[in-house]
């Protein structure tokens, strides 16, 4: 069944109002008609099965069936911080990330990124990787859009993630111990976690003196096994394995 986001002021006396691209995708690409059936989400956590009732030119109105809380949000808040890799890369761990249950996606520049941040271009390149965010949400059934942050320099992720309760900083350097031993040791009494951090490099990883910083910020130096996994893998690679922890 499609798939649409909503904000819950649409959503009144029983009745879903659609606007913008998603009703003319409803309208003129799916061609659907009233009497059919959409999910639509009210980035609340809650699902509605509606039923499609009229048609505008710019709006489709839809009659909600029943409601129920989402089911395929993770237990716990992820945010993913993603140095800037090359060429389109960042797009693709934005959609395997949003699968894969992060809840917000943070990009970030450090000493080893390629590709730098670039005030005048970054509005659109934000609108870019939203709609990506956005639409494997829809694909993947999650009950909210994960929100896709404007960049943020080394510094600033340190200091950002001062909210998150578990902060994982992924480095290939000495100094780290195994993600399965740290979340034994960390969660060992059973509890989740508020909100975790998890800290993935570019290309060429992170410099000596950046995973320093990052642990006398408070981030736990963290490895994810003997294999050297590139920097569009580890980001997936890092989120299953908290899935498996905390979910499966």
């Amino acid at each position: 069944m499609p798939r649409f986001f909503t904000q819950k002021d649409n959503i009144s006396d029983g009745f879903v109002t659609i606007t913008g691209d998603d009703a003319l995708h409803i309208s003129r690409s799916l061609r659907m008609r009233p009497g059919e059936h959409i999910t639509v989400c009210d980035m609340q956590k809650n699902v509605y099965d509606c039923e499609l009732e009229s048609f505008s030119s710019d709006s489709v109105t839809a009659r909600v069936i029943s409601s129920h809380p989402s089911d395929t949000e993770p237990p716990v808040f992820i945010r993913l911080y993603q140095a800037l890799p090359k060429s389109d890369k960042l797009d693709t761990i934005i959609q395997k990330a949003v699968e894969s249950g992060a809840s917000e996606i943070v990009p970030f520049e450090s000493q080893r990124c390629v590709v730098r941040i670039e005030p005048s271009k970054e509005d659109k390149k934000l609108e870019r990787r939203r709609r990506i965010a956005l639409e494997a949400a829809k694909q993947c059934g999650r009950g909210v859009v994960p929100e896709v942050r404007s960049p943020l320099t080394f510094d600033g992720i340190l200091s950002d993630a001062d909210d998150c309760g578990l902060r994982l900083f992924f480095y290939e350097g000495d100094g780290t111990v195994s993600l399965r031993r740290l979340l034994d040791e960390r969660l060992s009494d059973g509890r989740l976690p508020g909100k975790v951090a998890v800290v993935i490099g570019s290309e060429g990883g992170f410099t000596l003196s950046e995973a320093e910083r990052a642990a006398a910020a408070g981030f736990e130096l963290c490895g994810l096994g003997k294999r050297i996994l590139r920097c569009e893998t580890a980001p997936g690679f890092a989120l299953a394995c908290l899935s498996y922890r905390f979910e499966l």
